[in-house]
């Protein structure tokens, strides 16, 4: 049996030292906003559940440090008005008991207590803001008070859309229309962008809405607004489709419907294929790519109407940059991804992972060459495109040989300079029609002289 805490609302406790107690015990709790799972471990005792006695009255307790036992060691408080810890104790369905193995300590604190003293409530166990290792009096009754939930901030949209991924994705939809040839229209640009963003916001809203038990057990995404019930999940869903909705509105009705099905459709990839893939596949990262190469795609559709082989050239080049950035983030991220179940190529094959690095860093290469054959760029982008892939290509090669912390971080570093530097290029070195008009002109006047 384990201790199920059911929070009755998103308020905090005042008066206790809450941090104190998630020190102490693994708390399973679920919220009432969304009847769903908010797995809590504290970082020391992760994994190590704590039964509950029959009696329910005493715990044994996994790993806990010498105040603590003294703590639990004490005569219990004088039972106090208001809503206190037991009163959310759940009361535990009939089922298999988890077995543990026995340790002394667990023992003696399991054991019934001697020299006449009482049985510790749970009470006892909750770190009071006076009790200390010189505190003179801990046996004093303490009210529990609930705490007014904070005020909602329409800041919390800001991190439910995940603005710096959210803003890098636009990134590459401006810089996939303003390399598609004729690329003049400034509000049909406004558009764009302004649709993608929204799509952008609702793959990412809902993927955090779908994702908020797992995001709770990892240090990375547990201050996101879901986990620490800034909002509903009902309200995080409501915002992600309507985004959503309104984002693939704007781009039928401003831009052209290709545009439109291109972010509508990488909307259904991010959520309902790379987002549960992540606990099942390490394909996940592939399908992951897959949404990376898009939005490029879309600024191109969003000039031409039509899909172009430079719109699947930039497609390819965003899907081979998206392996050496998330695989070398993925690194340091092992921990927790592990801890909440997901299937990744670091967690699972890192020598994979580091392979696979290595293997589209390389296909960089010939996909910059690729780049000026179709007509997209002058021929220059090639000298300039490789030095840049070839600072890239030493730090996945570093990756390789020896995957570290330092490693993993110097190839992500690397591709965050490495995109926006190599669409830079891409734009510098853009081919313009008057280009091939000024040839023309010269070849004929060259022609003329020596037919003359």
């Amino acid at each position: 049996m384990l201790i199920r805490c059911n929070l009755l609302r998103p308020q905090a406790v005042e008066g206790v030292a809450w941090p104190a107690l998630k020190r102490y015990v693994s708390v399973m709790h679920l919220a009432s906003v969304s009847s769903r799972p908010f797995v809590r471990h504290p970082p020391h005792i992760l994994g190590r559940l704590v039964p509950i006695p029959p009696t329910g009255q005493r715990i044994a307790l996994l790993g806990l440090s010498t105040h603590a036992r003294q703590l639990m060691q004490k005569p219990s408080s004088p039972q106090v008005n208001g809503p206190v810890v037991t009163d959310a104790i759940a009361k535990p369905n009939p089922g298999p008991v988890l077995e543990h193995k026995s340790d002394p300590d667990t023992e003696a604190l399991a054991s019934s207590p001697t020299n006449g003293q009482t049985a510790p409530k749970i009470n006892d166990h909750i770190a009071r803001p006076e009790d200390g290792p010189d505190s003179k009096d801990n046996s004093a009754p303490h009210e529990l008070r609930w705490k007014d939930a904070p005020a909602f901030q329409f800041g919390v949209y800001q991190e439910l859309s995940k603005a710096q991924l959210a803003a890098l994705v636009v990134l590459t939809t401006m810089a996939g229309y303003a390399m598609a040839p004729g690329a003049t229209d400034v509000a049909t640009l406004l558009w764009t962008t302004v649709g993608t963003t929204l799509c952008v916001t609702s793959a990412n809203s809902i993927n955090q809405w779908i994702e908020a038990p797992y995001d709770a057990q990892m240090a990375r995404t547990r201050t996101r607004p879901l986990v620490r019930h800034a909002l509903s999940p009902g309200h995080a869903f409501t915002a992600g489709i309507t985004s959503g909705i309104a984002g693939v509105g704007l781009l039928t009705y401003f831009v052209n419907p290709i545009t439109a099905v291109l972010g509508g459709f990488n909307i259904l990839l991010y959520t309902c294929v790379y987002t549960p893939l992540k606990r099942t596949s390490i394909s996940n990262t592939w399908a992951g790519a897959v949404v990376g190469a898009i939005p490029p795609m879309m600024g191109w559709t969003a000039c031409t109407s039509t899909l172009d082989p430079g719109a699947w050239i930039l497609g390819a080049f965003l899907y081979a940059w998206q392996f050496p950035h998330f695989n070398a983030l993925s690194w340091n991220l092992r921990p927790d991804y592990s801890k909440a179940g997901y299937r990744m190529a670091s967690v699972v094959d890192p020598a994979l992972n580091a392979r696979v690095a290595l293997r589209y860093s390389l296909l960089l290469f010939p996909l910059s060459l690729a780049v000026p054959y179709i007509g997209l760029t002058t021929p220059w982008f090639i000298v300039t495109s490789s030095v840049v892939n070839g600072i890239l290509l030493a730090g996945a090669i570093q990756f390789w040989r020896k995957s570290t912390d330092k490693s993993a971080r110097q190839l992500f570093f690397g591709s965050l300079i490495h995109l926006p530097v190599i669409l830079a290029l891409m734009m510098v070195h853009k081919k313009r029609p008057d280009d091939d008009e000024e040839k023309e002109e010269k070849r004929e006047e060259t022609t003329a002289a020596e037919s003359g």
